[in-house]
This record gives C-alpha cells, structure tokens and sequence, in this order.
C-alpha cells in the first residue's frame, strides 16, 4: 500500500501551485482566449495548461495510477488507482472575472474515493480529506452544521447549463426549497459547493449533470467532515451517476425526500 498521507500533503502542494499558476494568469486573461466545448461549456488555454501541469507532477508522485480529467490529459489503463481531475473547476466564473474558482484533485483506489483536495483559489482555502481521518481547511479540522432541518438551512445548488430535459423539474424542486428554507445560493463551483457543506457554510447542495472531477473531491471532504453524500434515488452512484445530494447529515432524509416528490427516480 501506498503511503497516503504523504500523497494527500504532496497533492495539497501540487493543487495550490496549479491555482498560482491560474491566479496569475487571471489578471492578463481576455476572453477572446475562450473556446466553447458545447453549448454553455467553456474552456481556455489556462485549464488546459493547469490540467498537463497538475498531471505532470501527479504522474511523478504516483507513477502507477490512472487519470480523469476534464480536459482528456492522462490515460485510463484499469490500474488500481486513478486520479479524478478538475483543473480549473468554475471555468466561467474564472472567464467572467467572479472570484469563485478552484482546482479539484481526487485519487481513487478501486471503487473508493481515498484522497481529496480542493483548493479555492482566490481565498487561498485548502480543502483536503483522506478517508477515515476527518477533513480539514488551511490545517484546522472542519465539520458540517448542527441545523437539524431544511427551515433552518441555507442550500448550494447548480444551475444546468446544458442539459435541459430535466429543467421544470429542477425549478420544482428550487421553488419548493425557497418556501422551506433560509435561501438558495449558486456559486458556479460544485467543487466549493461541497467543501462549504463540509465545513457549515451551506447544509446541503444539490445537483445534475455533474462529471466525476467536480464532485469526487468534495464528497469525501464532506463525509470525512460529518456529512452524508448520496444521488437522487437514496444510493451511492453520485460520482459517476451525473447527480449528487450532500448535506450535514441532519437534513438529509428531508432534503431526499422533498427532491424525490418531484424528480422522477
């Protein structure tokens, strides 16, 4: 077995020089730099360099291990480990100049989630977990909040941007939390999303047509903080599944089920 805390502190390293690189370059970045993956789907040369970077000095830690990423850089072989990358997650706050961007880093071994790494980059708030030893933000240990209901809770959500078939459905569901509980917010990063769960921020964060490099980080994040992670149908396909639910745990089975009376599962 590899030595995972020397990974994870190895990892905190490679996603906080990644985010100086793109930090730097948001102050002489201009939009005309920007190509459009598909409808709504944005990218620059800034994730693609961050993402050869970030692999690079992961290959060099883990030789043996396999990658996702959001931009194709790597190789998936079938080894046990694999990174799940996301260099750059927020691409069109980063685009718009809205200060809510991070760089997401997960190592998998087999089917679980061992290693997460978040790191916000212009509030420079390092997120990290690994499984079974708690999670941490800068080096202080966080956890979820103690509200015990969505009356008492703030949720994070995600606007879909291209997948639309499920949009009345999802503005159900919006208008329903907005009677229920203290207020919506999107941010324009799951990743972050996740990690305010994590440390009482937020008390839960939904949504669909998600890619494994935007949550796989920060759902173990949140459960290692306390918190409970799952997809729209109560099960555990919430990485791979395009749809996740994370909560401080106390309000999970009624955000489960509010989501439920109205998303087909």
């Amino acid at each position: 077995m590899i030595d995972l805390l020397k990974v994870l502190n190895q990892t905190k390293v490679v996603a906080e020089e990644a985010g100086a690189f793109i930090r730097k370059e948001r102050q002489f970045f201009d939009v005309k730099n920007v190509e459009q993956k598909g409808l709504n789907d944005l990218v620059s040369y800034v994730d693609k360099q961050a993402e050869m970077m970030i692999v690079e000095k992961l290959s060099e830690i883990l030789p043996e291990a396999d990658f996702i990423t959001e931009e194709g850089t790597g190789q998936t072989n079938g080894k046990a480990y694999t990174w799940i990358i996301d260099p750059l997650d927020g691409t069109t706050n980063f685009i718009h100049g809205l200060p809510i961007f991070s760089v997401s880093i997960a190592l998998r071994h087999l089917d679980e989630i061992v290693i997460g790494v978040v790191y916000e980059i212009n509030f420079h708030e390092c997120f990290y977990a690994m499984k079974d030893h708690g999670a941490f933000c800068n080096g202080k240990p966080i956890m979820v909040s103690s509200a015990k209901s969505l009356s008492e809770s703030l949720i994070a959500t995600g606007f879909p941007y291209s997948a639309f078939s499920q949009i009345d459905v999802y503005l159900d569901v919006l208008k329903e939390l907005m009677k229920k509980c203290h207020g919506v917010r999107r941010l324009g990063s799951a990743a972050i999303d996740l990690c305010y769960v994590a440390c009482g921020r937020a008390d839960g964060f939904f949504e669909y047509d998600l890619k494994p490099y935007d949550v796989a980080a920060g759902a173990l994040i949140v459960m290692e903080a306390g918190g409970a992670v799952n997809d729209f149908s109560q099960g555990d396909n919430y990485i791979f599944g395009k749809e996740i639910l994370a909560s401080n745990g106390y309000i999970q089975l009624e955000f489960d089920l509010l989501l439920q009376e109205y998303w087909r599962v």
